[in-house]
């Protein structure tokens, strides 16, 4: 589930907004038993925003407006992930259903994005959206056992850069809270 957060109020999220990653992590071990290491990964992610922030066009620019009757309001984006961890578990070589608690950082880049708008009078879809902060960092925690984990992931910088929505800075960042699936 991704939830925007610091949004100005006039900006609320309807709907499901939802993602889904994949990808893999090398899991490097730092003592002997191997219950404490790090690791570094690669993967993918796709996230969607069900919200009311209207993106539309004026010539070349984006303009940003809190739309009011709809049928549908989107922002979808595609990133390409680089987690950091650090990681405890209490597993042995031989024990494969264990505790863990994995934390650290992830760099994204967000390679392409879309958005649409659709009311009764037109629908709009805007491609590779110019204000948004390609390179994206994140604080990211994933805990559980076996392989069932809860995983979040706070954004540290805005989704938008250099975006004003009634003469103020549009500085939002996104939450994702799920479902983790690790498979050995």
């Amino acid at each position: 589930y991704n939830a925007l957060v610091k949004t100005p109020k006039e900006i609320s999220q309807n709907g499901f907004s939802g993602g889904f990653a994949t990808g893999f992590i090398k899991d490097i071990p730092l003592n002997n038993g191997g219950t404490f290491g790090l690791a570094i990964g690669l993967g993918y992610q796709y996230n969607a925003y069900i919200q009311n922030l209207k993106i539309s066009k004026e010539g070349a620019n984006n303009v940003y407006a809190i739309a009011d009757d709809y049928k549908s309001n989107w922002l979808r984006l595609h990133a390409i992930d680089v987690p950091f961890e650090i990681r405890w578990r209490n597993s042995t070589l031989n024990k494969y259903k264990f505790w863990r608690v994995y934390t650290g950082i992830k760099a994204s880049y967000i390679f392409t994005s879309k958005s649409k708008f659709s009311d009764i009078n037109e629908t709009i879809l805007i491609n590779n959206i110019s204000e948004i902060r390609k390179i994206q960092f994140g604080i990211i925690f994933s805990a559980g056992y076996s392989t069932w984990n809860l995983y979040v992931y706070y954004g540290l910088n805005p989704v938008f850069e250099k975006v004003t929505l009634n003469a103020a800075q549009l500085d939002f960042k996104d939450i994702r809270i799920g479902l983790k699936f690790y498979i050995m």
